[in-house]
């Protein structure tokens, strides 16, 4: 009788460990599927960056340093896409700081401003983005979940045994792209 209690015992402590690791999988394929998203719309973004380039440069022929520093940015953050998440969100950062200007830039030309194809790519950057943002806050919270488990008992004990480890946040580096942008109507 004591046998099958002990036995019994570790049957169900047997089956609640694969029962952990099978959630930390599923965590972990979760944060792998975020960062997936968020890897999609980083592209997108910087396929959008050589025409929009285009349709500023006849413009914008004076402003050679915000032109090369979106392009040096761009070029960065290809090189960057094999990254840890840590990295690439420095990087993107600086992208995403260069567009900033760009854009702010081309508030100061009209005919720029009232120009179709620039506006399309405006927003179709604008779109992109929204779903970085929505990628980013899908990955963080997958990402907060697995390492919530990985760092919880018990489940921290099956984490530690198979190897899992807690997940990087994809963060904004910079804190000015943190705030709130100031709008003003005329």
């Amino acid at each position: 009788m004591t046998t099958w209690i002990i036995l019994g015992i570790i049957v169900v402590a047997i089956g609640y460990a694969i029962s952990l690791y099978n959630g930390l999988v599923s965590k972990r394929q979760m944060a792998e599927e975020g960062w997936s998203g968020i890897d999609v719309q980083l592209k997108r973004r910087t396929d959008l960056i050589p025409n929009l380039m285009e349709t500023v440069k006849g413009y914008m022929g004076h402003e050679r340093e915000t032109l090369e520093a979106v392009t040096n940015a761009r070029a960065a953050a290809q090189n960057a896409s094999n990254g840890t998440p840590g990295e690439r969100s420095k990087v993107e950062g600086l992208l995403s700081g260069a567009l900033g200007r760009l854009l702010a830039v081309a508030e100061a030309y009209p005919d720029l401003k009232a120009n179709t194809t620039f506006l399309e790519f405006q927003g179709a950057l604008q779109t992109v983005e929204d779903e970085i943002q929505m990628a980013r806050r899908y990955y963080n919270g997958a990402v907060r979940n697995l390492n919530v488990a990985v760092e919880s008992v018990p489940s921290n004990f099956v984490a530690n045994a198979f190897g899992f480890t807690k997940a990087e946040y994809f963060e904004l580096e910079n804190v000015e792209d943190r705030a709130v942008p100031n709008v003003k109507f005329n």
